[in-house]
């Protein structure tokens, strides 16, 4: 039997890529995004993979998501906790309460209630464990400009990861942490479009398809090893010593 992971953010962008991935490797996958159509779509005509339209802040959809996969396939071996959105181009000044509080509902809380909701499931089935993998951003390091909602929420990534990792080892839970650099998404096309409209320079992309294989070694490994951190990005955009 193949291993089951549930990718949240599925219907585009990296989780797209990921699920499509983990299919070709064989995984049973539970694809969880707010909009039924573009998981059903990787979905059509695959036994392994499970449309799963949920609101990651919404508590109960959450858990019933999960209770689902369980049901299916009655095992989770893995969580990517990877949906996500940002607030982009603008001072604080600038950025009006509700913005923030959106960004981090779906950054922060969605990224806790997905784990816990992981977590719980893992501590229980037999044999006990799993694999928790955060996406971090390389914003989780350093900020990129106007961006304060979305850098404060993925800083809070690194903790989250780093205490579920501690918290895990009893139950053989294991959770790293993927920063990824900008991959050819659409998320990507918005900031390189503010990019050129502020006359800031335009970063360098790489394919999506580098962040998916990231994530796939990243949850491959069995429990007694661990990716605790993995950055991939373009290799010259500006990280290093971004300013």
């Amino acid at each position: 039997m193949g291993q089951t992971i549930i990718i949240t953010g599925a219907g585009s962008g990296i989780g797209k890529a990921c699920a499509e991935a983990f299919l070709a490797a064989g995984w049973k996958v539970g694809l969880i995004g707010r909009r039924a159509a573009p998981l059903e779509e990787i979905a059509a005509g695959s036994e392994a993979a499970l449309a799963l339209p949920c609101d990651v802040t919404d508590e109960a959809a959450v858990d019933a998501a999960f209770s689902t996969v369980m049901e299916r396939w009655g095992r989770l071996d893995a969580l990517f906790n990877n949906a996500g959105t940002g607030v982009f181009g603008a001072t604080i000044d600038e950025i009006p309460l509700e913005d923030w509080k959106h960004c981090i509902d779906v950054n922060l809380t969605g990224s806790f209630l997905c784990a816990r909701a992981a977590f719980a499931r893992m501590r229980m089935q037999d044999p006990q464990g799993g694999r928790i993998i955060n996406n971090g951003s390389i914003s989780a390091h350093v900020p990129r400009w106007g961006s304060v909602p979305y850098t404060a929420s993925k800083h809070a990534i690194t903790g989250l990861t780093r205490t579920l990792s501690l918290d895990g080892r009893p139950f053989n839970i294991a959770c790293g942490q993927i920063d990824i650099g900008n991959a050819e998404t659409e998320i990507v096309h918005g900031l390189r479009a503010q990019a050129e409209e502020a006359g800031k320079p335009i970063e360098p992309v790489m394919d999506v398809a580098h962040v998916a294989t990231s994530v796939l070694h990243m949850a491959s490994l069995p429990l007694d090893a661990n990716v605790q951190f993995m950055t991939v990005m373009a290799t010259t955009m500006p990280y290093i010593g971004r300013g």
